[in-house]
Order: structure tokens, then C-alpha cells, then sequence
């Protein structure tokens, strides 16, 4: 009887020993993937080759899905997003890597990595890419991630559709814009410049008729909205007033 307890207890020790170990091993293989992932992202991304810059998209939302997010993963997506904008290359004065279906992408999948880092990303590309579906995309994925700080995110958003709407309207980044607005009403301390701007949407007949009975709901929304945090303002002054 006491050999088969030291035999048990010896089988167990093994099995510990072995889990641990296995553990290890696993580990150090997701470490060594992950770098694997982030060389291969990297030198894709970095590559002159539109065809790569594709093949690393692919790479990063494998990458993302799998939940690896890694500094070189989230390095990659700045570059791609600001592929032609931050970083531009030239031949013969010619920019050679104005990709913008790539710019686009890559600010899809920054709402994937919700984050203060992917937040400034994006704000970046709305302030200073000019081409419409690349601003969607951003203005989309700023409404995904929804941080609002001070609210930085629904003023760059107001300034990206006054510029669009001066140099070229399209409704579907004035869609895009109204989505976000909805996500972000909650977090928008001073409504001021969300209002102007859903009004200027809703009055301009350059977008489509969904788009501008889409502002004008809003409109009226945030109105109603505003003017129950001014009362509530009021009657909190009031209140600490008469204590």
C-alpha cells in the first residue's frame, strides 16, 4: 500500500512537472510567433509594392483576430494609415505611394485596437487626408472606439466635414459622420459644434435626401438633448445657491 502511494505521487510530480514545461514551451512559441508576425507585418508594410501593402492588411487582421496586437502590429497600422499623407515617397517630384484604398483599410482595423494611441491616429488622418473614403473610414472607427476626451474626437470630426463639404461633398462621409456623432453624444460635454454641424449636413442639398433626413432627426435629438443640460444645469446653480 505504501509503494502504490509513492508511485502515485511520483506520477503526479511528473505530470506537474510536464504541464509546466508544456506551458513554457507554449509561451515561448506565442513570444516567438508574435515577433515573427511583427517582422513580416513590418517588412510588408514598408515595402514600395502596393500588392504587399495588401498582403500585410491580411496580415494584420490575422494578426488582430488572433489577439496579438504588438508594438510592431500597431507600428504597422500608423504607417499604412498614413501611407502617402506622413509618410510620402517621390519620383521625379511624382508621390508614389499615395494608396489611399490602403489608408482606408488600415483606419477600418484601427477600430479593432480601441486605444488613446488609435484614437490620435485617426484624429491625424480626418484632420489631414483629403480623400472621402479615407476620412469615412477614420471618422467610422473614431465612432467605434468612442473616447472623446475633452471632446477632441467630435470637434476633429467637425472640422473634417467643413472641409469636405467646402471642397467636395459626399454623403457617404456625411453619414459616417452623423453614425459617429450618435456614438458619441453621450460623452460630449459642449454640443455646440456637434449641432452646427449636423445642421449644415441637414440643409445642404449636395447629399442625398436619407442623408439629410438622417441629420435632421439627429438635429432635433441633440436639440432636446441640450437643452435638458442646460435645465439640469440651472436647477444644480439654483441649488447650490440656496445652501
Amino acid at each position: 500500500m505504501k509503494l502504490s502511494k509513492k508511485v502515485l505521487a511520483a506520477i503526479a510530480l511528473i505530470s506537474a512537472l510536464s504541464f509546466a514545461y508544456a506551458q513554457d514551451e507554449t509561451s515561448v512559441e506565442n513570444e516567438y510567433l508574435t515577433d515573427v508576425d511583427g517582422d513580416i507585418i513590418t517588412t510588408l508594410a514598408e515595402s514600395d509594392d502596393f500588392e504587399n501593402k495588401l498582403v500585410a492588411l491580411q496580415y494584420l487582421e490575422s494578426a488582430i483576430e488572433g489577439g496579438n496586437t504588438s508594438p510592431a502590429v500597431i507600428a504597422a497600422l500608423d504607417h499604412l494609415a498614413g501611407e502617402g499623407i506622413n509618410t510620402q515617397s517621390r519620383t521625379n517630384g511624382r508621390l508614389t505611394n499615395n494608396f489611399s484604398s490602403v489608408r482606408r483599410e488600415a483606419c477600418l482595423l484601427l477600430a479593432k485596437v480601441p486605444s488613446e494611441h488609435s484614437k490620435n491616429t485617426l484624429i491625424n488622418i480626418a484632420l489631414n487626408d483629403n480623400e472621402p473614403m479615407v476620412m469615412a473610414a477614420a471618422v467610422q472607427s473614431l465612432g467605434k472606439i468612442g473616447i472623446n476626451n475633452n471632446d477632441e474626437t467630435v470637434e476633429a470630426i467637425a472640422f473634417a466635414n467643413r472641409k469636405n463639404q467646402t471642397l467636395n461633398p459626399t454623403s457617404s462621409l456625411a453619414m459616417e459622420v452623423l453614425n459617429a456623432y450618435e456614438a458619441l453624444a453621450e460623452t460630449t460635454e459642449n454640443k455646440k459644434s456637434m449641432i452646427d454641424s449636423v445642421a449644415r449636413i441637414s440643409t445642404d442639398y449636395h447629399y442625398v435626401t436619407p442623408v439629410r433626413q438622417k441629420a435632421y432627426k439627429l438635429l432635433k435629438k441633440l436639440s432636446q438633448e441640450s437643452k435638458k443640460d442646460k435645465d439640469s444645469s440651472k436647477k444644480d446653480d439654483s441649488e447650490n445657491k440656496s445652501n
